[in-house]
Parts: C-alpha cells; sequence; structure tokens
C-alpha cells in the first residue's frame, strides 16, 4: 500500500482509508478480520463518525479489537461530529462533548483527526475556533478537517480557526463526477457545466487540502453500486476489459481511477467484505493511464466539449 502526506503535519497514512459506517451491525469477530484484513493490506486511515450507528460503530470497533496502545498506535483513527437530530451543530459546546464522546467509545486518549461533519448553517466561527484549540492544546485531536464544505464555508473557517483545514470529505465516484465535470464544461452552456460546489476541486489544490472521496462505488445518493449493474453496460465493459488485462476485480479499477487524479485524494472505502478490502488495496499498485482514465470517464455517459 502506498501513502500519502497530508500537507502541513506529521501524517504519512494509507492512501486508501477503510469507512467503518456500517459495522454497528456486524458481531464482532467479524469486525476483527475486517479491520486486521485492512491493516494487513497496508490500510491504517480508518474513518468513523459518532452518528454512525448512533455510537455503535465507534464502540464496537475499539471492542471487538480490544484496542491496546500498540494497535492505537499502528492506525490513524478520525471521526467526525455536528450532526444531531434534525439539525447540524458546530457550537463549541456540542463539538467539545462530542469529541469527548467519540474517545469514550473508540478508547483512546486522541484522534488523529476531526471532521466537521457538513456544513452547519448556523455555524459560528469563533466558536469552532475556540473548540479546536482547546481540543489541539488539550491533545485530544492533532489535526482537523471539514467533510461537503465549499471553498467560501472554507474560507469563513480559517478566518478564525488558526489551525489548518487539511482534508475535506467530499462525495465522488465514477459515476458522481460534477466537481470534474464543470472544469471540463468552462464556459458552457450545458447541464455539465454548472459548478455546484464553488470550484471545490481546484479550490483544495490550491491550499493543498486532501480531498476524500466517499461512497466510491455508488451512484446517486446512496442509490446502488454502479459495478456489475446493468444500469450502467458501457462503463462496466470498460471496467472490466482493463480489470481483465491488469489481473484485478473491477473494484480495483474503480479505486484507482480516483487515484489516478494528481489531487492525491485518499478514497474511503464502506465495505465491509474482507474480500472487497484486498481488491480495492490492489489499487495501490495500479496506474491508469491519462487514456484509460478519459475512456472511463466516458463510458460512465460524460462527454468531452
Amino acid at each position: 500500500m502506498k501513502s500519502i502526506h497530508i500537507a502541513d503535519t506529521d501524517l504519512d497514512v494509507s492512501e486508501i482509508s477503510l469507512g467503518c459506517m456500517r459495522i454497528s451491525g456486524m458481531p464482532n469477530p467479524e469486525i476483527a478480520y475486517l479491520i486486521h484484513t485492512a491493516l494487513d493490506e497496508g490500510v491504517t486511515f480508518f474513518d468513523h463518525a459518532d452518528v454512525y450507528g448512533g455510537g455503535q460503530s465507534e464502540a464496537k470497533f475499539a471492542e471487538a479489537l480490544n484496542m491496546t496502545p500498540s494497535l492505537r498506535e499502528a492506525m490513524h483513527i478520525q471521526t467526525k461530529c455536528g450532526i444531531r437530530k434534525g439539525m447540524f451543530d458546530f457550537s463549541k459546546e456540542h463539538i467539545l462533548e462530542a469529541v469527548d464522546g467519540s474517545l469514550k467509545r473508540l478508547r483512546t486518549d486522541y484522534l488523529d483527526v476531526l471532521l466537521l461533519h457538513r456544513p452547519d448553517a448556523l455555524v459560528e466561527p469563533e466558536e469552532v475556533a475556540e473548540a479546536f484549540t482547546i481540543l489541539q492544546d488539550s491533545g485530544k485531536v492533532k489535526y482537523f478537517g471539514v467533510s461537503n464544505q465549499n471553498p467560501m464555508q472554507i474560507e469563513l473557517l480559517t478566518k478564525f480557526v488558526k489551525q489548518k483545514i487539511v482534508f475535506n470529505q467530499l462525495q465522488l465516484s465514477i459515476t458522481n463526477t460534477g466537481m470534474i465535470d464543470a472544469g471540463i464544461n468552462v464556459n458552457m452552456e450545458i447541464d455539465p457545466s454548472i459548478d455546484r460546489d464553488g470550484s471545490i476541486l481546484d479550490y483544495c489544490r490550491l491550499k493543498e487540502i486532501t480531498i476524500q472521496p466517499w461512497s466510491p462505488f455508488q451512484y446517486g445518493f446512496f442509490e446502488g453500486v454502479f459495478l456489475d449493474n446493468d444500469k450502467f453496460p458501457e462503463l462496466n465493459r470498460v471496467i472490466d476489459k482493463m480489470a481483465a488485462a491488469k489481473g484485478v476485480t473491477n473494484t480495483a479499477i474503480a479505486i484507482a481511477w480516483l487515484l489516478r487524479h494528481p489531487a492525491k485524494m485518499q478514497p474511503i472505502i464502506g465495505t465491509t467484505n474482507p474480500q472487497r478490502v484486498k481488491d480495492s488495496c490492489k489499487a495501490s499498485d495500479i496506474t491508469l493511464s491519462r487514456q484509460e482514465w478519459y475512456e472511463i470517464y466516458l463510458a460512465a455517459g460524460n462527454k468531452l466539449p
């Protein structure tokens, strides 16, 4: 597994991360096998959120692994906070309370990364700044980031927050390419030219913020996977052809497509299938050519101007 360096940090992390949203309903032995499979494949980065499984995903992660100091040091743990029932909450009080809850459930004294989970329309960045400083000074959180935020939302935060925003978790897959489409179809009166996110892809590259694509196998908003799906015959034909030529699965090609982008993204795979974890990790050994990358992009139904 290749690693990527996160700008302005001491983090060298696996270029593929395992998302733990779906583990709350799994038996502990299956969770342990899943996580150890990922570790054996070179995955060191694990993504959580306090709302996943109502907190049970964090709790069962630590419980299933019988978390020890040596095991904790072998991994990077990221969690997210800010989503509450019927609202978003980036208040200082909630951020601090949420982190303490996550630390307890994860059986650890610190988080490598804390993300603000989706934008809060009522955010008071001064309060976020106070919370981040308390968490950093206390050693509870090393680094900070956001999810699903556009450039101006990040700029508003960084006017007050002294810590660098190092990650932005965004939906991106072969079939969800809005942030790429707008950059290709500039100055055109067609739907793909619509800039829906403020050029977040280019902004993150300029600011050296690492993008973490979530749901890399999904189409739409959790409508299902595009791999082996009859709704995407041409896309699957092209992916399967490349997979066969390179001796890997279609899963590896889907992740390799994201890794090929020069933004040096860190895809978050949310699978609970150990074999799919192994298949995904094979992507780290594959570098798609420019022609192959565009062939997949066009097979997904996109057009070049």
